[in-house]
């Protein structure tokens, strides 16, 4: 059980969050405000919120857990990573962001689809499905997250620990939408460094002969279990972050493109050391409990800082775990609301619904988007990283092509979109539930590439139009 310095400590940051979430509320004022925190979010906020919003509780719970257990072969999944969201920022931020507001500013992925290839709707209807059924999977990932952390903190039985922490999440995000979502990320994103570079400082520090204590699969750099499927496998993590929508909704807000490669090096920066920062974690945790593993191998950065520090300090620790958690989670019911209120209920049944209106289906589809993600989470088995993976690839498939071809491919028409969407997602889906050979390789991989051929085939047999291609022209001479 957390000690009483330490709940002090925890939940002074989490009335934190809710007065920033109150201040933010009295920005919020239209559905822009609300969806992209009205396109003024600085080079700073940018740069932290992509990477809080990111990594999410995988970077303290389930990278470390993995670490901890299969040892330095996983840090091929943090090579893939860092090389995808540093291709992200270069080859697709600024494209993004000039090309979304160039399209009558499109305000979500679905709607800067529709606008990019003159549809009628059908697209952007197979767009915003395809984000809905990944979202609800990918949040409750993070719900899995947080009734870990209030299960271990409290002693409380996994359903009650799901239920108080989806509460507490999902709370700031109702009220203050992009700008409460930005500014706590920004806060988190701080946290999360912090408390990653202190844990396995403090451990490799506490002994010069600590090392000593490391079990011999630990030191190797890939461990004899780590195939070549399997290498392939982590590194193509790093194709997901074309088509995560959280992020590329940061691309989206930032309120000058001339600060992009500034935001850029600082989110990459704040990656390099935060990921670095989780495999030594895992190092560390495997030092410190060496004979005596752990229940839960994603419980071993809570359970360092509990045992390490002070309580004053392990309720600072315990609360990055929490933003972690929350740093994601309260962008993906963000962007779910965004993808509910402007390419559902506005396109389809509201067309001429007030900005009032608008503001209050997104703050109700953050509810129940929520509801359904604690409903699939209460499985006690499930694990923060397997249901984070289902959805990267999900994501990643699904999006990351049609992104890049819409963005670079003036021939790329709507049916190729339509089809690049499609056979992303049905690929990711079927390559899930088979196993064994080439099928234990991870599914964004086949995903991304079948994809890919798709929209690229489907386009020369059915051709963008005139006006599509007109626009693309257009917006080149912009760059």
């Amino acid at each position: 059980m957390i000690s009483t310095p330490a709940l002090i400590t925890f939940f002074g940051y989490l009335i934190l969050l809710l007065v920033i979430g109150t201040f933010a509320y009295k920005a919020t004022t239209t559905s822009s405000d609300y969806i992209l925190g009205g396109r003024k979010m600085g080079p700073a906020v940018t740069a932290l919120s992509v990477g809080a919003s990111d990594m999410s509780g995988w970077l303290l719970l389930g990278l470390p857990g993995s670490v901890y257990l299969s040892g330095l072969g996983e840090m091929w999944i943090g090579i893939g990573l860092l090389f995808g969201a540093w291709l992200n920022w270069l080859i697709v931020a600024k494209r993004l962001r000039i090309y979304t507001q160039f399209t009558d500013d499109a305000l979500t992925m679905p709607d800067f689809l529709e606008k990019r290839f003159h549809d009628k709707g059908a697209l952007r209807l197979v767009a915003a499905s395809i984000t809905l059924l990944f979202f609800v999977f990918y949040t409750s990932s993070g719900m899995v997250g947080g009734a870990i952390l209030f299960e271990q903190v409290f002693g409380l039985d996994y359903t009650t620990a799901l239920m108080i922490g989806s509460a507490i999440i999902v709370s700031y995000t109702f009220v203050g939408g992009f700008f409460a979502v930005s500014w706590t990320d920004f806060l988190q994103g701080l946290m999360m460094l912090f408390a990653l570079l202190l844990v396995p400082t403090v451990v490799f520090t506490s002994d010069a002969h600590v090392l000593d204590n490391l079990p011999s699969n630990m030191t190797q750099l890939v461990s004899d279990n780590t195939t070549t499927i399997g290498m392939l496998s982590l590194l193509a993590w790093g194709l997901g972050y074309f088509g995560q929508p959280h992020i590329l909704s940061r691309f989206m807000a930032i309120g000058d493109v001339k600060d992009l490669p500034l935001s850029r090096r600082i989110a990459m920066s704040w990656m390099v050391l935060s990921l670095i920062g989780a495999l030594a974690t895992g190092l560390a945790g495997a030092v410190y409990f060496h004979g005596e593993p752990l229940a839960n191998s994603e419980t071993v950065f809570l359970e360092l800082s509990r045992v390490l520090f002070n309580p004053w300090m392990a309720g600072i620790l315990i609360a990055a775990i929490l933003s972690a958690i929350m740093s994601t989670i309260d962008s993906q019911l963000l962007v779910c609301s965004s993808v509910v209120t402007e390419d559902f209920y506005k396109k389809w049944l509201r067309p001429n619904a007030s900005e009032r209106e608008k503001v209050m289906v997104g703050r109700l589809t953050v509810l129940s988007v929520a509801v359904i993600a604690t409903i699939i989470a209460l499985n006690p088995e499930s694990t923060v990283l397997e249901l984070v993976s289902y959805a990267w690839a999900g994501f990643g498939a699904s999006f990351g092509p049609v992104i890049l071809l819409a963005l670079y491919w003036r021939g790329y028409s709507r049916f190729g979109a339509i089809a690049t969407i499609l056979v992303g997602a049905t690929t990711v889906v079927i390559w899930k539930q088979i196993n064994g050979g080439i099928f234990d390789l991870y599914e964004i991989l086949p995903g991304f590439l079948f994809a890919s051929i798709a929209g690229i085939v489907v386009s020369k047999f059915l051709p963008a139009d005139n006006n599509s291609q007109q626009q693309h022209a257009e917006f080149e001479q912009q760059l």
